[in-house]
């Protein structure tokens, strides 16, 4: 009942239009080739054996194109990967809809426990966020360990973080994703009883009592509303910081996309923050703010934010709230896009949807196309025509980096003004605040004082007014 999903020989053609699916098409179960990450090398059997699940992967193909069907596949592929599990097998199923009891419908659930049983995998992914029941029933139903696409993200991120804000913020998403689905057993599970009940005595008395699922329930409310708390206290330095460099009136920058599109590399190279480069998925967590310079001597901060992804759990965009408000707070979005991707148009309309729900979307965007070392000419050319506002780059081999500054230069906020002044000796604080706060055009060293034509603020376009009768005169 299988068949592969991507065969060269025969091509899947003249989709219906009407939106109903061919009867073979809906029986089937199709293998996504390449998915599979068994070992070659012996030697290493026992050492990942102790570290790894092995692990299934099964989606429901509904809208799009088969391509769109098979990069959604291979993406929860590297989340596993990311995760720490061995991808035995990728399994798409054609459908109008998922089955609202087992999401691949009981007939292949069954075929999905024979494939479970045949490849030894102790772990079914399912490329979606499943009801509480569905994961019910297709657990009951394969007999090993079920998850979804959400639960998967959220013990990468639980990895990963690393400061105490991060862990917290983790924690607070595991908990809202788990208490729907927390299971139990019914009066079995009592835990306490009111009064005389113990004896049976007494009105009210009679009956189970608090079961252990409620008694759950009510502990993680406790946690979580406990968890919001210490959020909230730690996002107050952060505040403090950010309203340090508001009243500074210094740009704030900040870098969103795609996760693993190579935000942290681009933070290194235009600022030298040392911070952790590594080519797998949500590698950051924290977020890292710099200072930075444009090539006119303009100071700005640059901020790399938690890297997005398709259908990313709503629990998570809630409890990094406050961690996105670097993005939300700044006047430039650095919106990045891995230019080697096989779709890196869906990567931008996944992180502009998220975006969109931080209220973030309005903000001035510069995308930054990475990776341009790795990429497809056609397709960069593909993605300049798409956004005409955009830079190509390579952040590990520096192309493209002087462009980029130039261009962020250009698109930072905040010059309004235009002064021509001479700014007496005596006033060198004057001087300096232009240099910090604004964009020197030219400057010279007269007798009078120094002269300068400079794009600034509103605000110290005022205090310089009084200087610019003197330019006049001179």
């Amino acid at each position: 009942m299988t068949q592969s999903f991507f065969d060269d020989q025969n091509p899947i053609e003249n989709e219906p239009l009407t939106g109903e699916l061919d009867l073979e098409d809906r029986r089937a179960l199709r293998r996504v080739a390449g998915l599979s990450t068994e070992l070659t090398d012996v030697t290493e059997v026992e050492y990942r054996s102790l570290r790894l699940e092995r692990v299934v992967l099964v989606g429901v193909w509904t809208d799009g194109t088969a391509e769109q069907a098979e990069n959604s596949l291979r993406e929860l592929a590297l989340l596993a990967e990311t995760a720490g599990s061995e991808v035995l097998e990728g399994l798409v199923q054609r459908r109008s809809r998922p089955d609202p009891a087992t999401y691949i419908g009981s007939g292949k659930a069954a075929e999905l426990r024979d494939i479970v049983i045949a490849t030894g995998a102790d772990t079914v992914i399912c490329d979606g966020e499943l009801a509480p029941g569905q994961l019910r029933h297709l657990e009951d139903t394969v007999q090993v360990k079920v998850i979804d696409r959400t639960a998967l993200i959220l013990d990468i991120f639980a990895q990963h973080a690393k400061s105490r804000e991060g862990k917290a913020q983790v924690e607070l998403a595991q908990l809202s994703y788990l208490l729907p689905r927390l299971r139990g057993w019914g009066g079995n599970l009592s835990r306490q009883v009111g009064g005389r009940a113990a004896g049976g005595v007494g009105i009210g008395g009679r009956g189970p009592g608090e079961t252990k699922i409620e008694l759950d329930r009510r502990r993680i409310r406790t946690r979580m509303a406990k968890l919001r708390r210490q959020i909230a206290e730690m996002s107050k330095s952060r505040d403090t910081k950010r309203g340090v460099r508001q009243r500074n009136a210094v740009p704030a920058v900040a870098i969103a996309g795609y996760t693993n599109a190579g935000k942290s590399s681009l933070l290194n190279r235009l600022t030298g923050a040392g911070v952790l480069v590594e080519n797998a998925l949500f590698a950051t967590l924290d977020p890292t703010v710099r200072r930075a310079e444009t090539p006119g001597g303009r100071a700005y901060t640059l901020a790399d934010t938690v890297g997005f992804v398709r259908h990313l759990p709503h629990q998570l965009v809630e409890a990094f709230r406050s961690t996105l408000e670097e993005v939300t707070d700044a006047g430039l979005v650095l919106h990045v896009v891995d230019g080697s991707d096989a779709d890196p148009e869906a990567q931008l309309d996944a992180v502009r949807e998220v975006l969109r729900e931080i209220g973030a979307d309005r903000l001035p965007e510069l995308v930054v196309i990475n990776k341009a070392d790795a990429a497809d000419d056609l397709a960069i050319a593909r993605l300049r025509r798409r956004e005409p506002n955009s830079v190509v780059v390579s952040a590990r081999t520096g192309q493209g980096i002087a462009e980029l500054r130039e261009a962020i230069e250009a698109n930072l906020p905040g010059l309004e003004a235009e002064v021509r002044v001479l700014v007496p000796y005596e006033r060198g604080d004057l001087v300096a605040r232009v240099h910090e706060r604004g964009e020197i055009v030219s400057e010279e060293h007269l007798a009078g004082g120094t002269a300068l034509h400079a794009r600034v603020p509103q605000d110290l376009a005022g205090e310089l007014e009084p200087f610019a009768d003197l330019a006049a005169t001179r």
